[in-house]
């Protein structure tokens, strides 16, 4: 097994930034990364939402690296420092030894690529893995042109393979209306920008740019409909809301369109972190749960840093890259001084002209979540899918129904739902998941967590910071079998195997 003195996970701008400076210091640093991730994974819209707005010559894997190596020029100067920059590599686990387990060689991460998987240890870790995209239901959000904030920036920025002719966005923040500017300038019309709140909440310069570029605002709307033949969005309806998150009746407004854009909020990727048994803190102006972390970027964990979007994202990193940026440098070199590289004077030295990183003050986003997550379903209905991936309705959640495939019913069934559910105990939306299936698909509730905590505190009467996070388990990535365990039955497995499954007699020929 390979063992590493520093691994950072994750090239984004943090990531980039974590490595160049722990290189430079005298570390030997890998940097890993799972862009270009195969078309396959991501038309299961992950590990973004990415919509199925993929340009099909990304089928072709030399064409993909060659456009990720091309658009990320932070890793071309990370190579240059030292850094061993392995692109198309991605963490699927992270371990190491507590209470549930003592027999580890060390911590270890879980990799794999596109022909197989292997364990590598480390002495230190950095979690850059960036933050994915909010998912919110509505009618017509499993069609295929249906995406995220984040999903549309990596096609644009990093694939170039956006095929999205005209998109309504949703969100006015700094996340939608940068994203409305991305999309003006790689050729897509923006058709409008819709919040669900009274007013638009992002930057005022980039509100005038926008409106001069002819892009539409409608504030106090919300998604009634998307809808279009063959699968596939051909058309968004809006509809007014008023204080209550009502729709309004006869205020509907057609557009035609191909994609409506998330851009609501991103939220951390934590999983890595979780797994490791980092210290997480729910804290809705960073997006949920964060690792705890102190100045340097140190998590809870021995020789485990969180750097980025993972550590915390605001709508203010959106316009300002510096912050997280920022934020890698320190940990980058907190990692260095922890390896010896340097001492902690020069450590002090070399992030002296790092800025502080409490100068933006960011507000929670819950409140707005709730609105839109209101808006959508009052305008949808209760049959909206919550989750996509299990099919799992609104009204199927709030009234904890079994999988309708199991075609099971009960009186005492019938008289259960979330409101009764708080007679029992504390609300948790691991309940609800064993009991629904809500969460359990193959992007492990990364598009429907943030909404299902959010609906099981609204229907409990309970704080939703007060709710535990829903949980997951390695591989965090979907992974082909073959990837996961890259060796050939033998020959006995192969003809002996009917006689290990089926009783004496029921042999199959």
């Amino acid at each position: 097994m390979e063992s590493r003195p520093l691994v950072v996970v994750g090239a984004g701008i943090a990531g980039t930034a974590a490595a160049i400076e722990a290189a430079r210091a005298g570390v030997q640093v890998t940097l890993v990364d799972e862009n270009p991730v195969s078309m396959s994974t991501m038309g299961l819209d992950v590990p973004l939402f990415f919509g199925e707005r993929i340009e099909p010559a990304l089928s072709n894997r030399a064409v993909m690296l060659g456009r990720v190596i091309a658009a990320n020029h932070a890793t071309a100067e990370a190579a240059s420092a030292g850094v061993d920059v392995r692109i198309g590599t991605w963490v699927w686990g992270a371990f190491r030894n507590s209470d549930t387990s003592r027999l580890l060689d060390g911590p270890q991460l879980g990799l794999a690529d596109d022909r197989q998987s292997w364990m590598v240890k480390y002495d230190r870790l950095i979690v850059a893995a960036g933050a994915r995209d909010l998912g919110m239901p509505f009618l017509g959000s499993d069609l295929a042109g249906a995406m995220g904030a984040n999903g549309a920036h990596s096609l644009i920025s990093l694939y170039q393979g956006l095929t999205s002719q005209r998109m309504v966005i949703l969100g006015s923040g700094n996340l939608g209306l940068n994203t409305a500017r991305m999309a003006l300038t790689s050729g897509v019309e923006v058709a409008a920008v819709v919040d669900a709140a009274p007013a638009v909440g992002g930057s005022g310069a980039l509100v005038s740019e926008l409106r001069n570029l002819g892009v539409e605002f409608y504030t106090s709307h919300t998604v009634k409909e998307a809808a279009g033949a063959e699968g596939e969005v051909e058309s968004v309806v809006l509809v007014e809301v008023d204080a209550d998150n009502e729709p309004v009746g006869g205020s509907e407004k057609v557009f035609a369109a191909d994609t409506v854009c998330l851009a609501i909020g991103l939220v951390p990727n934590i999983e890595l972190l979780s797994l490791l048994g980092c210290d997480l803190t729910f804290k809705s102006e960073l997006g949920g749960f964060v690792p705890d972390h102190d100045e340097w970027m140190r998590t809870t964990v021995d020789n485990v840093y969180a750097a980025g979007d993972a550590a915390g994202f605001h709508d203010g990193m959106v316009l300002d890259p510096d912050i997280a940026r920022n934020q890698g440098r320190l940990a980058g070199i907190a990692a260095a001084e922890s390896l010896g590289a340097i001492d902690s004077a020069e450590a002090r030295a070399r992030a002296s002209d790092i800025r502080a990183l409490t100068e933006v003050r960011p507000t929670e986003v819950h409140s707005g979540w709730r609105r839109w997550l209101e808006s959508l379903v009052n305008a949808g209905g209760p049959g909206v899918h919550v989750c996509r991936c299990e099919e799992v309705t609104c009204a199927e959640l709030i009234g904890l129904q079994p999988p309708r495939y199991l075609n099971w019913t009960s009186e005492q069934m019938s008289r259960r739902n979330l409101q009764t559910h708080v007679k029992d105990g504390p609300v948790n939306p691991n309940h609800v998941k064993r009991l629904t299936r809500v969460g359990t698909g193959h992007c492990q509730g990364r598009l429907c967590r943030e909404q299902v905590s959010m609906l099981v505190a609204g229907e409990s009467g309970t704080d939703v910071a007060d709710l535990p996070m829903m949980t997951y388990r390695p591989p965090v990535r979907p992974l082909p079998l073959k990837i996961m365990w890259p060796h050939d039955e033998t020959e006995q497995v192969r003809t002996e195997w009917p006689k290990w499954f089926y009783p004496p007699g029921k042999v199959l020929g």
